[in-house]
């Protein structure tokens, strides 16, 4: 590690970036704040390895995320959108050396979130023309294939840490409910308090696009509606989809499509309070509710 932070102190003297201080570190990436040569905040985010794994994801390709968090900030900020605007990638050619991306800081003033407001900005997201990548989650294929995949594959890890965790939704029955997740709306993915920059309550920008997939919004739908389960999320969800609903068509609560994608989700949030981030009450919870929406479904 100390090999990647004399890279970070090289890039430092050569971006002429001064003040770093540490600000966040995730599962996959450290993100420092320093002033640029220009005087202007910016943000310094490094991968800890080339290629990770957790719980969720297996086989996490971090230079991949970020060359695609470089593309999808540039292309929406052509397109007016919140975003940290990407200022520089550097990929290195050791493989000791971390991949690192250098972008605008932006201030967050602690502010309770607009969900209204953010409702609004979704839209207008899911209305944008899409960049032209294929997102890293999807994993090769096509958005219902990936999420198809990656529910059986999150069902069989949840089984070796829940005792008589019963046996998976028929994948015949989670391809008919995910066929429809065809379009080609930009999303987000994970979209919480900690991902939004935010003045007087409204978004200044949506940050961390790991989780972009292309799709319909009943995706981005059911990941906002298990989100919100939790305060520190904080998001209204009836203020969001109210909010959206001025400019789109919000996808209906009850839409077998939208519950899939909820178990998407759910099943993710359990792995996080069961392995990634060990939480004694929310772990057992959020197995247990990943559960019940598997049952609603094969009512379906």
């Amino acid at each position: 590690m100390s090999e990647r932070f004399a890279v970070l102190d090289r890039l430092a003297g050569q971006w002429g970036l001064s003040g770093l201080e540490l600000v966040g570190k995730g599962l996959e990436f450290t993100v420092f704040r320093a002033r640029a040569r220009d005087g202007g905040p910016v943000a310094v985010r490094l991968a800890h390895h080339r290629f990770d794994s957790n719980a969720n994801d297996p086989h996490v390709d971090t230079r991949a995320l970020l060359v695609q968090e470089h593309a999808i900030a540039r292309h929406l900020a052509e397109h007016g959108l919140p975003v940290a605007r990407a200022r520089e990638l550097v990929l290195a050619d050791d493989p000791d050396s971390p991949d690192v991306l250098l972008s605008d800081y932006v201030p967050d003033d602690g502010t309770p979130l607009d969900s209204h407001a953010l409702g609004r900005l979704l839209a207008r997201l899911h209305q944008a023309p899409p960049p032209p990548l294929h997102p890293v989650a999807a994993e090769g294929g096509t958005t219902a294939e990936a999420l198809t995949t990656r529910i059986a594959r999150r069902w069989a890890e949840l089984a070796r840490l829940v005792a008589d965790w019963p046996e998976p939704p028929a994948p015949d029955l989670l391809a008919r409910h995910l066929s429809p997740l065809t379009g080609s709306s930009l999303l987000h993915l994970d979209v919480r308090s900690s991902n939004i920059r935010r003045h007087q309550g409204r978004t200044t920008a949506l940050l961390d696009w790991s989780n972009a997939l292309l799709g319909t919004p009943a995706l981005e739908f059911g990941r906002l509606a298990e989100y919100a389960r939790y305060p520190e999320n904080d998001l209204d969800l009836p203020a969001l989809r109210a909010g959206y609903a001025t400019l789109a068509p919000v996808p209906a609560e009850d839409d077998p499509t939208l519950l899939a994608c909820r178990l998407d989700a759910a099943l993710m949030l359990a792995l996080v309070f069961l392995s990634e981030a060990p939480d004694p009450t929310r772990g057992p919870t959020a197995a247990t509710h990943a559960r019940a929406l598997a049952e609603r479904l094969s009512r379906l």
